[in-house]
C-alpha cells in the first residue's frame, strides 16, 4: 500500500460499499475494503486492483470487537494517514415489509438485537477504535436510512428502523464531542437504491446512491458535521 491517505469502507464486497471503494480509489485514496466474508472480499478487492485502483482487503466482522481491534492494529502499521471511515455494513433483519410478522406487534426481540448490534453498535465501536487514528482531520460517514427518520416514522420493520434511528444518535453524539476538531461525522441516506437490500424496483442505480456517500466522505474543511443528508442535501432527523 502507498503512502496516500487511507479510507476504510465496511461491508464492501458488493453494492454501495463496493462502489464507494471504487469511487474513493478513483479520488486518489488508498482504500481498505472490508467484509466479514474473506473469499468475497478478496475477490472484490482484486477486481478493483485489476482496474488500476489502490484497494486492499482486510477481513472485518463489525459485531466483534476483537475483529475491529485487529483492523485498527493493521491501520497503525500503514504508511498513510487514516482520513475516511464509511460505516456501510448493515443488515435488514425484519421480515419483508408486506408480511404481517413485520409489524411492531410481532417484533422479534432477537431480530431487534441483531439489527442494533450490526447497524448501530458496530459503527459505534469502529468510531471509538478508528477516530483516534485520524489525528485532527477526518471524515466519518454513517450509512443511515429514511426509515430511521423520526420526522417520517411509519409502521413495520422495527428492527431496522430502531437501529438506524439509534445510528443517527451516534452521529450526533460523536459530532458534539468532535466539534473542536477537524473531524467531521455525518449520517447519509443514499436513497432507494437497486442493491440486494433495496431490490430491483428501486429507482436509483448503485452509482447514483454512492454519490452522496462520496460527497460526505470528501467534505471540505468548512463542510458540515453532525447532519443527516441525502444526495448532499440536508434532511430532517
Amino acid at each position: 500500500m502507498s503512502g496516500k491517505n487511507l479510507a476504510v469502507v465496511t461491508g464492501a464486497y458488493r453494492g454501495l460499499g463496493y462502489e464507494t471503494c471504487r469511487q474513493l480509489a478513483k479520488s486518489d485514496y488508498a482504500v481498505i475494503l472490508t467484509a466479514r466474508k474473506p473469499a468475497l472480499g478478496e475477490q472484490a478487492a482484486k477486481t478493483l486492483r485489476e482496474a488500476g485502483l489502490d484497494v486492499t482487503f482486510h477481513v472485518l466482522d463489525v459485531t466483534q470487537q476483537s475483529s475491529i481491534q485487529q483492523l485498527a492494529d493493521y491501520l497503525k502499521k500503514q504508511p498513510g494517514q487514516l482520513e475516511v471511515l464509511v460505516n456501510n455494513a448493515g443488515i435488514f433483519p425484519d421480515p419483508a415489509p408486506w408480511k404481517e410478522t413485520s409489524s411492531v406487534f410481532s417484533a422479534d426481540l432477537s431480530q431487534i438485537r441483531e439489527g442494533l448490534e450490526t447497524n448501530t453498535l458496530g459503527p459505534l465501536l469502529l468510531c471509538q477504535a478508528l477516530i483516534p487514528l485520524m489525528g485532527d482531520r477526518g471524515r466519518i460517514v454513517n450509512l443511515s436510512s429514511g426509515m430511521g427518520q423520526l420526522s417520517e416514522m411509519n409502521g413495520c420493520c422495527p428492527a431496522y428502523r430502531l437501529s438506524k434511528t439509534a445510528l443517527n444518535a451516534v452521529t450526533r453524539i460523536f459530532a458534539d464531542e468532535l466539534k473542536n476538531s477537524g473531524i467531521k461525522i455525518n449520517s447519509v441516506c443514499p436513497g432507494w437504491v437497486r442493491t440486494e437490500m433495496g431490490g430491483d424496483e428501486a429507482p436509483l442505480s448503485i452509482e447514483q446512491g454512492a454519490q452522496g456517500i462520496l460527497w460526505a466522505a470528501t467534505l471540505p474543511d468548512d463542510g458540515p458535521s453532525g447532519g443527516f443528508f441525502r444526495h448532499g442535501e440536508a434532511i430532517e432527523w
